[in-house]
C-alpha cells in the first residue's frame, strides 16, 4: 500500500485536526521515522502546524522538532504562544533559529528572538546577513506591545512624481520587496509619508498618470511607540487593512497589516477573559507547576475576601443561633448578588476595552444598571419571599430575605459598573482587579443586609 493511500484525513468537519492524523504523527515520532514525519507534515498550513505541536506532549514535541530538523515549518513559530515558543527554541540549534529568522518577516522574527536571552540573541544575529540583523535589532528596540514591535519594515514606497507605469515596473523588477502588500506608500525625499495608493487603484489607473494625482492623502498613521491595543482599536474602528508607522521624526519606518491586528485583537480578548477568571496569562500548554503557581495568588486573594465575609457573619452569631434558618438562606442572598455583580462587571470591562464606555455615557450606563439591579431585585424578592414563606411557614422571614435581595442586587449592579470605572480612571486594568472587589462587596453587603434586617425585625 502506498504512503498516499494510508495518509489520514487532516481535518474533521469543524476544521480541527483529526485524532487519526495526530495519532499518526505521534506514532511516527515515537518510531523515530523522519521520512514519514516529513511526508505527514509536508504542505501543512503553519496554523495547523502550530496546532499540531500544541496537541503533542512536551517530550513528543522535542523529538518532533529534532526529527524534522531543517524541514521544520518556521512560519508556524509566530503562531505559538510564548510558553510553547520558548520550549521549541530550547530544542533548536542556533543555526536553525538563524535560518528561521531570515525566512520570517521582521515583526515575526522579532517575536521569535524575544524568547531568547541576550547572549542567545547575539549568537543567532551573528549568523544572519547585516540587512536582516539590522531589521530585527531595530524591531527589538521597541516595547513588546508597541506599534514598532508589531510593524514589519518590508514595504513599497515611491516618490509622488513617478507615474503609475514607473511604479508598476518598479514593483515587477525589484527583488527585495515584500511578497505581499496591500498598498504602496508615497514619500518625499526625506521619506516622510505624503500619501498612499491601494494596489487595486494602481491596476485600474493608466500608466501615464502621476502618482501624485491619484494618491490618497487622508490616512491613519501610527507612531512606533503607540500601544498595540490603541492600534487594534483604530483598525477596527476605521476598517483598516494596513497602515503606516512613523518614527519620532515622522519618517516612514514600517507598516502594520490586518493579519497582525487580528492576532492582537484575539490576544486582548483572551487576556481580558483570563484576567476576569483570575488565571492571568495562563496557556493550555503551561506546566502543572506554572499553572498552580499562577492560580495560587488569585485564590489566596479570594480566600482573604471569604474570611472578610465570615467576619461579617460572626457579628451576627447570636442571631443565627436563635434562628438557624438564617444560615440556610443567607448564602442565597450573597450568591445572587455575586452573580448579578459579575454580569454587570463583565459587560463593563468589555465595554471599557472596546471604548464603548467612557465619560460621555458613564452616568447613563450607571443609571441603567442601577435600574436593572432594582427591577431584578424586586422580581427575585417576590420569588424568594414566596419560597421562604412556603418553605419555613414564616412570612416575616420572606419579607426580610426579599428586602435583603433588593438591597444586594442594587449594590451588586452599582459595584459591577462603578468599580471597573474607578479602576480604569486610575489606570488600573479593570479586568485584573474588578472581580475581587465586586465579590467582596456583594458578599459583605448581602450577609450584612440579610442578617442585620433579621436581627432588627425578627428577634
Amino acid at each position: 500500500m502506498s504512503e498516499a493511500a494510508i495518509q489520514p484525513d487532516i481535518h474533521d468537519e469543524d476544521g480541527v485536526l483529526t485524532s487519526d492524523f495526530v495519532g499518526a504523527v505521534t506514532e511516527t515520532v515515537d518510531a523515530g521515522d523522519a521520512t514519514r514525519l516529513r511526508d505527514l507534515t509536508a504542505g501543512l498550513h503553519e496554523a495547523d502546524f502550530a496546532d499540531l505541536m500544541e496537541w503533542l506532549r512536551a517530550e513528543e514535541r522535542e523529538r518532533f522538532v529534532t526529527l524534522l530538523d531543517r524541514d521544520f515549518n518556521y512560519a508556524a513559530l509566530p503562531e505559538l504562544d510564548e510558553t510553547l515558543r520558548d520550549e521549541i527554541l530550547d530544542v533548536m540549534q542556533s543555526d536553525t533559529v538563524a535560518e528561521a529568522v531570515t525566512e520570517l518577516d521582521s515583526d515575526d522574527a522579532a517575536y521569535l528572538l524575544d524568547g531568547l536571552d541576550p547572549d542567545e540573541q547575539a549568537e543567532v544575529l551573528a549568523k544572519i546577513s547585516i540587512t536582516d540583523r539590522l531589521a530585527v535589532e531595530r524591531s527589538l528596540e521597541f516595547p513588546e506591545d508597541s506599534a514598532g514591535r508589531l510593524m514589519q519594515i518590508e514595504l513599497v514606497a515611491v516618490p509622488p512624481f513617478w507615474t503609475i507605469g514607473q511604479t508598476i515596473d518598479y514593483m515587477r523588477k525589484t527583488d527585495d520587496l515584500p511578497n505581499s502588500f496591500i498598498e504602496v506608500f508615497v514619500v518625499d525625499p526625506g521619506f516622510h509619508l505624503v500619501g498612499t495608493i491601494p494596489v487595486s487603484r494602481i491596476l485600474r489607473t493608466p500608466r501615464e498618470t502621476k502618482v501624485d494625482d491619484v494618491m490618497l492623502k487622508e490616512q491613519t498613521i501610527f507612531h512606533v511607540d503607540d500601544d498595540q491595543e490603541d492600534v487594534a482599536y483604530k483598525f477596527e474602528q476605521y476598517n483598516l487593512t494596513s497602515a503606516a508607522v512613523v518614527d519620532a521624526s515622522e519618517r516612514l519606518v514600517g507598516v502594520i497589516t490586518i493579519d497582525d491586528i487580528v492576532d492582537v485583537i484575539q490576544e486582548e480578548v483572551e487576556e481580558d477573559i483570563h484576567r476576569l477568571g483570575g488565571v492571568g496569562d495562563e496557556e493550555i500548554t503551561d506546566t502543572v507547576w506554572a499553572t498552580t503557581r499562577n492560580r495560587f495568588t488569585w485564590l489566596l486573594i479570594n480566600l482573604g475576601t471569604a474570611v472578610l465575609a465570615s467576619l461579617v457573619i460572626s457579628l451576627f452569631d447570636a442571631t443565627i443561633e436563635q434562628m438557624v434558618t438564617l444560615a440556610v438562606l443567607m448564602p442565597i442572598v450573597a450568591s445572587m448578588g455575586g452573580n448579578a455583580g459579575t454580569q454587570t462587571m463583565t459587560v463593563a470591562v468589555r465595554a471599557l476595552a472596546t471604548r464603548d464606555l467612557g465619560s460621555l455615557n458613564a452616568l447613563r450606563v450607571v443609571g441603567r444598571e442601577t435600574t436593572v439591579g432594582f427591577l431584578n431585585g424586586v422580581l427575585f424578592a417576590i420569588i424568594m419571599g414566596l419560597v421562604t414563606h412556603f418553605w419555613f411557614g414564616n412570612p416575616q422571614l420572606g419579607v426580610v430575605i426579599g428586602a435583603a435581595m433588593i438591597v444586594n442586587m442594587i449594590v451588586a449592579a452599582l459595584s459591577g459598573i462603578l468599580i471597573p470605572l474607578a479602576l480604569d480612571r486610575f489606570d488600573i486594568d479593570p479586568a485584573i482587579a474588578s472581580g475581587v472587589f465586586v465579590t467582596t462587596v456583594t458578599d459583605v453587603v448581602g450577609f450584612f443586609a440579610f442578617l442585620g434586617l433579621a436581627a432588627a425585625w425578627l428577634l
